[in-house]
């Protein structure tokens, strides 16, 4: 299986939750598994037991908080998440920003077994964050998110730039990516992977948008 991953953030969409959330999942499942690439579906907490259920794919949750077991209700803990079949947590996204303290007390906690993907939305933010030593660092330029203008369209200096501060950390980006040619060229400067939303979960029809959008990147594994 190429290393190259996929996030699909289902953020909050209705088009993402309860029995949809589990449909969504499902069809990142088949993809990625036809096609020998892991698709990584990001759900939310309320909907991971259920998803965990119809899949057998990695899952990750879209937020934690630094509190653990005990009397912290209303938090979101990394036990809890792990119960449930979380393998890994976005931290900071641009629609739920952390403090750095906060961010360096979750990743104090986390399992070996749990991945996590601490996002970026300037190159400043990044030379700061990285210095935590997540597992990934995502890089997306927060007015792109959710648009048709994509990052790499945007300023592919700013991401070699990226690439070079992260050094031995994978590099994920995300922002505005919603067509193939955004996946081959995130890979073909040395990117990790890519982090999608509403370009595959706002799809009329998701699993034939999930096929498009990895149509270069299997053909490339198949060379």
């Amino acid at each position: 299986m190429t290393d190259f991953k996929v996030f699909v953030n289902f953020k909050t969409y209705p088009q993402g939750t309860g029995k949809k959330a589990v449909d969504l999942a499902k069809i990142c499942g088949e993809v990625g598994h036809k096609n020998n690439l892991l698709v990584i579906p990001i759900v939310q907490v309320a909907d991971l037991s259920k998803v965990k259920e119809a899949v057998e794919i990695p899952l990750w949750v879209q937020h934690l908080d630094p509190q653990p077991q005990g009397q912290f209700t209303g938090w979101i803990n990394l036990e809890a998440a792990m119960e449930a079949g979380a393998s890994g947590t976005l931290l900071n996204h641009s629609e739920h920003p952390l403090a750095p303290g906060t961010i360096k007390q979750i990743l104090s906690r986390i399992d070996k077994n749990f991945e996590v993907m601490v996002c970026c939305k300037t190159l400043g933010q990044m030379e700061r964050l990285v210095k935590l030593k997540p597992n990934f660092i995502g890089y997306e330029i927060s007015e792109l998110i959710g648009g048709k203008v994509s990052i790499l369209d945007r300023n592919i200096k700013a991401i070699q730039h990226a690439l070079k501060i992260c050094e031995k950390i994978p590099l994920v980006i995300g922002a505005g990516i919603h067509q193939k040619e955004d996946l081959q060229k995130a890979k073909e400067l040395g990117c990790a992977g890519v982090l999608i939303s509403s370009s595959i979960v706002l799809a009329d029809d998701p699993k034939q948008k999930l096929e498009e959008i990895l149509k270069l990147i299997i053909s490339a594994q198949e060379v």
